[in-house]
């Protein structure tokens, strides 16, 4: 077997670790190809994390954090690999001692997709404009907190249904009818190219329904040592990782993790800058907070959020 190398060795070949979805192995090879522009060689190694071998618990029920990142962190932290890729929403942002977050990668659309059955579909609905035009009574399959709670204020007729697994087969469970709807990142549906040409597809505009904190970025972890993480750092998309670190950083705040039904979503430029921001107490909230603000930097928005988002939850 090849030596580990020491502390402040010299090693050739970075050692990626992923997981082993589709759209992890996607992830991790985008990063394989940036770091080879650079002049770094890159192997993957798969590692299987927790939240991939319970794939029929809610993620809400599940005890602790880190269900999709903890092996990987253990893993960085053994020495056998050098970099984790992450979507960096299911990252906490409470770091092990010994790591750090060294760079953010190529944030896609941040939006959710609703994907119908087409039969599903409440045309009456869709014309007026309804971010869920779906028929009455419809099934909806997520396990996401954030979900629940957005789509029992939307719809409390619509009847959801516990959804896990990758993105391709939780849109395989759509077409074979145990739902009439689910919810997925657009980030991830864009990335895999997948063919939904037979589905009913609607991005919903982060006004109304909200994303989670960093949804469409990638983040990239390493130990907190100089091997790597100079090299690493120079993949940091600086602009649209000013937002990221906005969201995440009010994410810590509330010392939340998926858990939490909380999403917000901060996009623009230059001086011109939103906050979208959603906050439920539980998934049955029917008062939950709901924040649309304007400045002219990330930052700047978070902290004018943060007060109401402070009260609501009790802090």
């Amino acid at each position: 077997m090849p030596q580990t190398p020491a502390p402040g060795d010299f090693a050739t070949t970075c050692r990626i670790g992923t997981r082993g979805s589709d759209l992890a192995l996607w992830q991790a090879h985008t990063i394989q190809r940036l770091l080879g522009e650079l002049g770094t060689v890159a192997e993957l190694e798969i590692i299987k994390t927790k939240g991939d071998k319970i794939d029929d618990v809610p993620l809400a029920k599940l005890e602790g954090k880190g269900f999709f990142t903890k092996e990987l962190e253990d893993a960085l932290l053994a020495r056998r690999v050098d970099l984790a890729v992450h979507s960096l929403k299911d990252l906490s942002t409470e770091m092990p001692d010994g790591l750090a977050l060294v760079a953010m990668v190529g944030r896609e659309d941040p939006r959710e997709m609703l994907l119908v059955r087409r039969e599903a579909v409440d045309q009456a609905r869709l014309a007026r404009g309804e971010a869920l035009p779906l028929k009455d009574a419809a099934r909806l399959g997520t396990s996401a907190a954030r979900r629940q709670a957005q789509v029992k204020l939307l719809r409390p007729d619509v009847q959801i249904v516990d959804l896990r697994g990758n993105v391709p087969t939780r849109v395989n469970r759509l077409r074979e009818g145990r739902y009439d709807a689910i919810l997925l990142a657009c980030a991830g549906l864009k990335r895999l190219e997948l063919d939904l040409s037979d589905l009913f597809t609607l991005p919903l505009d982060p006004a109304v329904f909200v994303p989670a904190p960093a949804q469409g970025m990638l983040g990239l972890q390493c130990r907190d040592e100089e091997t790597w993480k100079r090299t690493i750092a120079r993949l940091d998309c600086t602009e649209a990782a000013r937002a990221v670190r906005a969201e995440r950083d009010l994410l810590c705040r509330l010392q939340g993790g998926c858990q939490l039904p909380f999403g917000v979503n901060i996009t623009g430029g230059g001086a011109q800058w939103t906050l979208e921001a959603f906050l439920a107490r539980d998934i049955e909230d029917r008062a939950p907070l709901r924040l649309s603000l304007t400045g002219a930097d990330p930052e700047s928005l978070a902290e004018k959020a943060w007060p109401q988002l402070a009260a609501h939850r009790g802090l």
